[in-house]
């Protein structure tokens, strides 16, 4: 395992979640969130508590990128298209489903977090595997 390639393809995933979240939940999905519907369900300090999202998000894409490096095979970017693709269904099923099944959301809504989630763990996995594979020899 190399550790330094480790540490920068996780904080480098960072960034990216935070820059796909923002794009997804705070410009693409504003207006679905802000909906008269919704609105109810929302808690009325949630500002307050956002800080708990990114503690979340670090050790989140810390797990992701490891769980990446302890199987990887260098296999190029198709690997990390993989891998995003198997934690997209891993991460965005239980998350969209549940919230449905727990919360009264309406369908459409569990369906986007899925779609979403399902798209950004791509995107992150092909980052990770961009950024892991091994140096080009000299």
């Amino acid at each position: 395992m190399n550790t330094k390639r480790l540490v920068v393809a996780w904080i480098v995933v960072y960034v990216v979640g935070n820059l796909l979240d923002f794009l997804i939940h705070g410009v693409i999905m504003r207006a679905t969130y802000e909906s008269a519907a919704l609105k109810p369900i929302w808690r009325p300090d949630m500002e307050s508590k956002m800080w708990i999202m990114y503690v979340i998000g670090v050790i989140t894409w810390l797990l992701f990128v490891y769980i990446f490096v302890r199987g990887y095979e260098n296999r190029g970017l198709a690997e990390g298209v993989r891998y995003g693709i198997i934690m997209g269904l891993f991460v965005g099923l239980p998350f969209a489903y549940g919230s449905y099944v727990m919360i009264p959301i309406p369908y459409s809504l569990a369906l986007q977090w899925f779609i979403y989630t399902f798209i950004e763990m791509i995107v992150a996995g092909v980052v990770v595997a961009a950024i892991y594979k091994p140096p080009l020899p000299r």
